[in-house]
């Protein structure tokens, strides 16, 4: 988001402003997947697992956001959950009706300790889904 308030191009932000545990953290949906059958029909189905995760997140204080392609292609829909100083999950497989599934792997992560998404408790497509756990920049840094 630049200082206007304004995301760069092909990022939508859904959310209100954050005011508790669940706003540190964020869901990035790809929008431009397309389903199994590889069609190129509009909308996308990325973009309706990306409305079924706002949909899902409509009463909880959880940033929803959209980018054009995660690069995660052979693993059709993708999004990602991240939170500040924590590891990033990045997640493929998904089905355009799995946004509850995000939006309780976002909870999950935001009442986390150790800043990792729980395997206990985890929604069945968030174990079988995951594609990468990426470390925080700071663990990294000598």
């Amino acid at each position: 988001m630049d200082r206007n308030g304004s995301f760069p191009a092909n990022i939508a932000d859904f959310s209100s402003e954050p005011d508790d545990a669940l706003a540190g953290v964020t869901v990035i949906v790809c929008s431009s997947c397309r389903d199994e059958t590889g069609s190129d029909a509009h909308p996308r189905a990325g973009a309706l697992l990306a409305e079924d995760t706002r949909r899902a997140a409509s009463d909880e204080n959880i940033r929803i956001r959209t980018v054009e392609c995660l690069g995660n292609c052979k693993r059709r829909l993708s999004a990602a959950l991240l939170r500040d100083g924590c590891w990033s999950y990045v997640f493929g497989d998904l089905e355009t009706a799995s946004g509850a599934d995000l939006v309780a792997g976002a909870k999950l992560f935001a009442t986390s300790t150790d800043g990792l998404i729980p395997w206990r408790g985890r929604p069945d497509s968030l174990k079988r889904g995951l594609v990468a756990r990426i470390p925080p920049l700071d663990l990294l840094k000598d």
